[in-house]
């Protein structure tokens, strides 16, 4: 995944573009970067952030910076953002997507020779460089954009700060991502997090449509290009990566999670699926809202067992490798004797997706004396890897916790059956519950259904991706 901020005032935004970013620090964990425009021109620094959060690496950097407006970004793929040079103009650009034909477009690019791209270590280009060479392509920065975009198989969300000292941010072709605009009597900026702004004196504005290009200067915004009617924006934003804090499409993350949880009981309840549990649980961190509304609808009391000790690790997939991952994610679990030994404790996680540190947190609480331990999903069965987005580590269907399970049972066949394995009212469906359950040792295992979720968020579904869980564009 990814974040990005940026601001344009009359004022300098030096601290404004830095904190924005920091704010947007739980969406990646590779690269961080900064561009100001001053007097001097373009100032830029990025910074690995793959062992050190973002603010401890750029505190530092702070005095070389100033300017009336900057962007910057978190990024989990390329370094960025990147500085342009060509017949449109010096630019800086940051993006937030994921590239699916990056080799037909680099053949299609180097057909015409004389071109040529900077390639990283492992062979591959910066998925940035690639967009500012489509944008290249056109005569003007909006025509390259809509270009790029409808020329891209996947998603793309562009800013843009142009030596005019305007920021052009441009949502992907069909929303996947939000894009919001925040304003204060001396300027705008823009924002991936709601919450990012309003913490640094900004109110809410405007909100891109899908497709939509807009300038943003210190006055206000233009629109440059009309928003499209298709929106597919991701409903992963509201169950698992989105802050708690902020809003999409005029929904709040913290509430759609407590209603989330609040859904999942109530159908646990009319189907006689609930079980008797003394505590109710959730996985920090963004696992606790749905298990709140779990609890507050199950009547079963909510409590914290185990703790997470974050000083030192704050987020456990920082490193790189993954028995580094499950070692520090089980160091971190910190237990309350006193509300696991003998207790039948139902844990609700934001979503299962390929159960890596799952069989540690279990044997850990029945390790700390736990009787019983029933999972709970807040999202329905992950079968497809995004193809979107990058908010998984993996790439393969085949690193999914789920399709590893139906391939064990029943091979190839299985995998025609996907639909059948998501629904837990079929043979196959429950099949899979058993079978996950009895791997991890589970006493019981459930998935929020797919209409549970998209009630939760409350918008039209036409509206929502439910590609992870269905395979539907």
């Amino acid at each position: 995944m990814g974040g990005f901020f940026g601001a344009v005032s009359r004022r300098d935004v030096t601290l404004d573009v830095f904190f924005g970013v920091d704010y947007h620090s739980h969406l990646g964990t590779r690269r961080g970067g900064i561009t100001l425009l001053g007097e001097k021109g373009f100032e830029r620094q990025i910074h690995s952030i793959e062992n050190t959060p973002f603010r401890t690496k750029f505190e530092s950097d702070l005095h070389k910076f100033s300017g009336n407006a900057g962007i910057g970004c978190i990024s989990d793929t390329d370094p960025q953002p990147l500085l342009v040079r060509s017949h449109l103009g010096l630019f800086a650009i940051a993006t937030v997507g994921r590239i699916n034909n990056e080799e037909a477009l680099m053949n299609a690019y180097f057909s015409d020779h004389g071109h040529q791209f900077m390639a990283m270590s492992s062979g591959k280009i910066n998925a940035t460089e690639l967009t500012a060479a489509l944008i290249n392509q056109k005569e003007d920065l909006i025509s390259g954009i809509l270009h790029a975009q409808q020329s891209i198989d996947g998603s793309m969300t562009i800013l843009i700060l142009t030596e005019q000292g305007e920021i052009i941010a441009a949502r992907d072709k069909l929303g996947r991502l939000p894009v919001l605009v925040g304003q204060n009597i001396e300027g705008c900026c823009v924002s991936f997090e709601s919450f990012a702004y309003q913490k640094l004196g900004y109110q809410d504005y405007y909100e891109l449509g899908p497709r939509e290009i807009v300038k943003v200067t210190a006055d206000g915004i233009e629109v440059l290009s009309p928003a499209g009617e298709d929106m597919k924006i991701c409903g992963f934003l509201w169950t698992y990566y989105g802050y708690p804090n902020s809003n999409y499409e005029g929904v709040n993350v913290e509430v759609m999670r407590y209603r989330n949880g609040q859904i999942m009981a109530r159908d646990e309840m009319n189907e006689g699926t609930h079980p008797d549990v003394d505590y109710v649980a959730g996985v920090p961190d963004s696992g606790i809202p749905h298990a709140i509304g779990y609890s507050n609808k199950s009547f079963a009391p909510f409590a914290r067992p185990y703790v997470k000790y974050t000083p030192t690790w704050s987020r456990s997939f920082t490193p790189s490798d993954q028995r580094i991952r499950s070692q520090v994610a089980e160091k971190k679990q910190i237990p309350v004797p006193e509300l696991i030994q003998g207790k039948k404790l139902l844990l609700v996680d934001d979503s299962i997706v390929r159960g890596t540190q799952l069989q540690a947190t279990v044997d850990f609480l029945y390790d700390s004396g736990a009787k019983e331990v029933h999972m709970r999903s807040a999202c329905p069965p992950i079968m497809y890897s995004c193809k979107y987005l990058n908010f998984s580590r993996g790439n393969s269907d085949m690193d999914l916790l789920t399709r590893r399970v139906i391939q064990e049972l029943e091979g190839d066949e299985g995998q025609q059956h996907i639909e059948e394995y998501a629904d837990r009212s079929t043979q196959r469906g429950q099949c899979l519950l058993k079978s996950i359950s009895q791997r991890f040792g589970f006493d019981s295992l459930g998935y929020q259904s797919l209409e549970g979720v998209l009630e939760a968020i409350g918008i039209d579904k036409e509206k929502i991706c439910t590609y992870c869980w269905n395979g539907k564009e």
